[in-house]
């Protein structure tokens, strides 16, 4: 029996774009959030690390000002020896055109697109492993957590108008991952139409292509603003 038969055939190559052009003016302070320190690396160091250990990920773009690309390869990327970095690229004017930006830079021969905010420096290794399992077998899947507070929808003026059923909410976080081809035609796509998206789901979402939840952690936070940086740390001094 020739030994090749019945073999599972070999899984693509999975690629993560990690935009890291946003301003963070919440965060006050001359330096970009990036590069704010966080149990003394900077915030993108640890997000990086999560990446560069993770086993499923292949390669990773980095998505940053223009002003920063030099500093980011020399003092996160070489400094930290960031190995899946293939390329750190500009960014755009929103975070919809610096993800596109990174796409364009990847070609051609990727399996799955992982996106990941770069403020989101507690992702785990795991839970990548589990996210692109988990695209391999539905296709496009985000990482979120359900809501627990009561959600109210208001109107222009503040009067609520609706009380949505709280058990079929979700807050979106990243990681979110698609099928290399559906994220770029939902590019392009948004692009033809002046559509901005709030997360890249949704420009998939408008393909009419499903898009599943996959349950991550409450620990999955995004550095907004100094308070976040302090819980940071706390849950990194824990683990």
């Amino acid at each position: 029996m020739n030994p090749a038969m019945g073999a599972k055939a070999p899984l693509g190559r999975v690629a993560a774009i990690i935009p890291a052009a946003g301003q963070g003016k919440r965060m006050g302070g001359g330096t970009v959030k990036q590069f704010l320190p966080l149990l003394g690396k900077p915030v993108l160091a640890h997000t990086l690390a999560a990446f560069e250990a993770a086993a499923c990920i292949t390669d990773v773009v980095l998505v940053v000002g223009d002003e920063l690309v030099d500093a980011c390869r020399n003092d996160i990327v070489a400094q930290y020896g960031f190995h899946k970095v293939r390329g750190i690229v500009a960014g755009g004017r929103e975070r919809q055109d610096s993800v596109f930006n990174g796409l364009r830079s990847l070609g051609p021969g990727y399996e799955l697109v992982v996106v990941h905010d770069a403020a989101r420096p507690l992702i785990t290794p795991a839970v990548l492993e589990r996210a692109v399992a988990e695209a391999r077998g539905r296709g496009s899947v985000v990482v979120a957590v359900p809501v627990k507070d009561t959600i109210k929808l208001v109107d222009d003026q503040g009067a609520v108008r609706e009380t949505p059923d709280r058990g079929r909410l979700w807050a979106a976080q990243t990681p979110q991952v698609f099928p290399f081809e559906a994220l770029l035609e939902a590019h392009h796509k948004a692009r033809r139409e002046g559509f901005i998206g709030t997360d890249d789901a949704a420009l998939v979402e408008r393909l009419g292509r499903p898009v599943y939840v996959l349950e991550g952690s409450p620990e999955n936070i995004k550095i907004t603003t100094p308070e976040d940086l302090l819980l940071a740390e706390s849950i990194l001094g824990r683990r």
